[in-house]
């Protein structure tokens, strides 16, 4: 049960509860793949592509300088703001790409070995990207596409396998930017997905006894990696039959088939398939194939047959490639993608806009270049359409009460670490971050999901809410509750009023506690930082009138030190910060 809520708590808790419950209707009376430009971008039958994002500035506003970085990144600073509104959105975007991933494997190799528990290396190594990485859209990215390829260190089999965890995350990280092809395929080949998926060490049937192939790995690359339950149309929405019903894209006999072809698959260097790797290099690589245990026989799927004794390596290119041309897979993690950064009720024709930057490789920005490798799949392409959009950039969307997603816990903690440029991301003086999953935290850490289904779906309903009234998914959600919300409240405070000499995690509001004498003026530049300039005047009101009424320090901190705590904690439980238009 979460503790008893502080004063400052639960003064912030009415805001907090609003918030979190709006799409539950609890507050019914207010609620390295991309290169330069492409030539001649062309859609598929040949008309020119069509410029979406020319009726967005290239140059943007402070504010939508800051509303763009809350939805590209883990959250603005003050010199994020200046930079994105000076060199502009195209610019900022291709300087982004071009960003080196800071890979995560070697300092895992480097730790191996010690006594201490390794699933808080891997939970530093997230904090400390996100949080310090200079490569900020990059990291947010690689945060989504790991919510949508799930593997999990939570329990079980990979909580002690952190070279195989580092191995896993780095290829997330590394195909960010590159082509999804490349992302399914080092996915599928990752030692870390074939334990958690069951398929590590995947036999061919065997008549004598009685075995046949795993089918956890076919199905689930199917169902959440690649094409979905139902086939869709380019705009997200499914395919129906005659009587008006959507229509399934595999059967179980299409599992069985495409079973066959992930068999075979370990460690590279074994002396035969199940056997225990007995190196790091071994666990820090990607999977191979045995021949001897990889399924000769026909594999059929999808339309597609693979012929008897093809290799295994030939019959996963020719699966994966299947998966990848499939009508259903640009639509299908376009508009996941779209929900993760932007808003989980996109509009129709923007879900389009997106499939067909998928389709092909490219994207018009808003100074006119095009954008993109040219090539399917190009992920980069895929991320600068979602964010030029004009659904994500022109300010009609913030006045639509349709528009937007709620802000998931893990974002809105490294964002308060980012916007407030904490001195360092040390887990050993910070032990409630070496796991945040419990209702009295986050309720929320990144690649500690309770399973391959993420913390949330993408198309949860909230039950007996507005939002389910008005045919909205709000996937967030799905782990709000009343305990998550107190928590974390109660969550954020105690990291909020952290004093500035802790060891880690020590907040940096120097700018801050220049303003702290003009409670409006501290509440302004709060506004703009933190809810993008979109703060409504009675939420302004409301936390001016609270940071005025702190007369005196308290404990160990002074009057203006009291008032900027107070002023970011109301903030940060306001439906104006909760969710995110």
């Amino acid at each position: 049960m979460a503790r008893q809520l502080s004063r400052r708590s639960a003064l912030a808790l009415r805001g907090a509860t609003c918030a979190a419950f709006l799409f539950a209707a609890a507050c019914t009376e207010g609620d390295s793949g991309a290169s330069g430009p492409v030539a001649g971008g062309v859609t598929p039958g040949g008309d020119p592509i069509p410029p979406a994002s020319a009726s967005v500035a290239d140059i943007p506003s402070a504010q939508e300088a800051s509303r763009m970085l809350a939805q590209s990144t883990f959250g603005a600073t003050t010199n994020e703001i200046e930079r994105l509104s000076s060199v502009g959105i195209s610019e900022w975007l291709r300087d982004e790409v071009a960003k080196s991933h800071t890979r995560i494997l070697p300092d895992i190799l480097t730790l191996a070995g010690r006594d201490e528990d390794d699933r808080d290396d891997l939970a530093e190594a997230f904090w400390f990207r996100a949080i310090k990485g200079d490569d900020a859209l990059r990291q947010r990215v690689a945060f989504a596409l790991s919510q949508i390829f799930v593997a999990s260190f939570a329990d079980g089999t990979l909580q002690n396998r952190p070279i195989e965890f580092a191995y896993y995350m780095d290829v997330i990280g590394d195909n960010a930017f590159g082509n999804y092809r490349q992302l399914l395929e080092e996915i599928t080949y990752s030692p870390a997905m074939g334990i958690y998926l069951t398929y590590r060490g995947n036999r061919k049937a065997n008549e004598d006894r009685g075995t046949v192939p795993d089918e956890n790995y076919a199905r689930e690359v199917m169902q959440l990696f690649s094409i979905g339950l139902v086939q869709l149309q380019r705009n997200g929405e499914p395919v129906l039959d005659a009587q008006g019903q959507p229509i399934e894209t595999y059967t179980n006999e299409d599992v069985s088939g495409l079973a066959r072809v992930f068999t075979g698959l370990d460690y590279p260097g074994l002396d035969r398939v199940g056997r225990n790797p007995d190196t790091d290099q071994q666990r820090a690589s990607a999977m191979v194939v045995y021949p001897e245990e990889h399924a000769p026989e026909e594999k059929a799927f999808l339309g597609t047959v693979i012929p008897a004794d093809t290799p295994g390596e030939q019959s996963i290119a020719l699966a994966l490639d299947a998966l990848y041309t499939h009508p259903n897979t640009a639509p299908f993690i376009s508009k996941q993608l779209i929900q993760r950064l932007v808003t989980s009720n996109p509009s129709l024709e923007y879900v389009t806009r997106v499939t067909e930057a998928f389709e092909l490789g490219a994207v018009a920005l808003p100074d006119g270049e095009f954008f993109g490798s040219g090539v399917r799949g190009d992920l980069s392409a895929v991320v600068a359409a979602i964010l030029v959009d004009p659904e994500a950039r022109l300010a009609e969307s913030t006045a639509d009460p349709n528009f937007g997603k709620i802000r998931e816990p893990v974002l809105r903690f490294v964002n308060w670490a980012r916007t407030f440029e904490v001195n360092n991301t040390r887990l050993s003086a910070a032990g409630s971050l070496r796991d945040t999953r419990s209702t009295d935290r986050l309720a929320q850490q990144a690649y500690r999901s309770p399973s391959v289904f993420n913390f949330y779906r993408p198309g949860f309903v909230a039950p007996a809410s507005a939002s389910a009234d008005a045919g909205l998914v709000a996937p967030e959600m799905q782990i709000i509750t009343a305990s998550s919300v107190t928590g974390y409240a109660n969550f954020m405070e105690d990291y909020i009023t952290r004093s500035s000499t802790a060891d880690s995690f020590a907040p940096d509001y120097s700018q801050e506690l220049s303003l702290a004498s003009d409670p409006a003026a501290l509440v302004n530049h709060l506004d703009l930082l933190m809810t993008n300039g979109s703060m409504a005047p009675e939420t302004r009101a409301r936390i001016v009138d609270a940071v005025a009424a702190v007369d005196s320090g308290h404990r160990n901190f002074t009057q203006e030190e009291v008032r900027v705590q107070t002023a970011i904690l109301f903030v940060m439980t306001s439906p104006d910060y909760l969710v995110v238009r």
